[in-house]
């Protein structure tokens, strides 16, 4: 556990740094990045108003911004912000009488993202470090999670959903993008770090993930959208939204 944590922080560390992320089509290029995101579902729009170095550190398989419905004034959470595109993103869409905290285990992406933040001018916004299985985040406190390609990476998704649950008000809503399989993997590939950090063989089944998220205590589990991820391998992209309940 400890070297596939070690090996994350590598990986992203280099994605910090304009290196290639999770997919072999996201390439060092800014353009070529804008590129991937696009078929992602960014807005040329959208992306226009980021700082160049945010789109250059963008490393997500989905986007939960587009799924989400952010009101004005909300309080949002993202798991594992990375360079902090879908957190400036998300400060728009919540406006200056709404929150947004992009938490983050790789100090090389903190900076990253806090240098984008001032550049963005967006004073609505905080990055933490911490670890999405124990979150810096009061209980209770939040409208929305959102998260983009990071909960593969965790070896504890449990914790993961158990402290989202944790963190989100009653009736506050999680709407994430992941990865899942929809068969084997192979042992090789499982039990390679590398292949972990490059998010693929922490992926877990579809219906196992989706039943962790049911049992961490959430309801109105729906899978807002599915599509192939990797040519080749049994793995999709899955953009998933889930409720916390408004009573016991």
């Amino acid at each position: 556990m400890e070297n596939i944590k070690q090996k994350v922080q590598e990986r992203y560390t280099q994605v910090a740094q304009g290196a290639s992320c999770c997919d072999s089509s996201c390439c060092s290029d800014v353009s070529d990045k804008a590129q991937h995101l696009q078929g992602l579902g960014y807005s040329d729009t959208a992306l226009g108003d980021l700082p160049e170095a945010a789109v250059a550190a963008g490393a997500g398989c989905g986007n939960p911004t587009a799924f989400a419905e952010m009101k004005e004034g909300e309080t949002v959470l993202d798991l594992g912000s990375g360079g902090g595109i879908d957190v400036l993103l998300a400060s728009k869409q919540v406006g200056p009488s709404g929150f947004v905290i992009g938490v983050d285990m790789t100090p090389a992406m903190l900076e990253t993202a806090r240098k984008n933040q001032e550049k963005a001018n967006a004073t609505n916004v905080e990055f933490r470090e911490g670890e999405i299985e124990n979150l810096p985040v009061d209980s209770d406190s939040v409208d929305l999670i959102i998260s983009n390609c990071v909960i593969n990476l965790s070896t504890d998704k449990d914790a993961v959903f158990a402290e989202a649950h944790r963190v989100l008000k009653p009736g506050g809503r999680m709407v994430v993008s992941d990865l899942v399989t929809t068969g084997d993997l192979g042992e090789d590939v499982k039990k390679s770090a590398e292949a972990w950090a490059g998010c693929i063989a922490g992926a877990l089944d579809r219906d196992v993930y989706l039943q962790k998220i049911r049992d961490a205590g959430f309801s109105e589990v729906v899978v807002q959208e599915e599509k192939n991820y990797a040519e080749g391998m049994p793995i999709v992209s899955m953009n998933v939204r889930a409720v916390k309940s408004t009573c016991c």
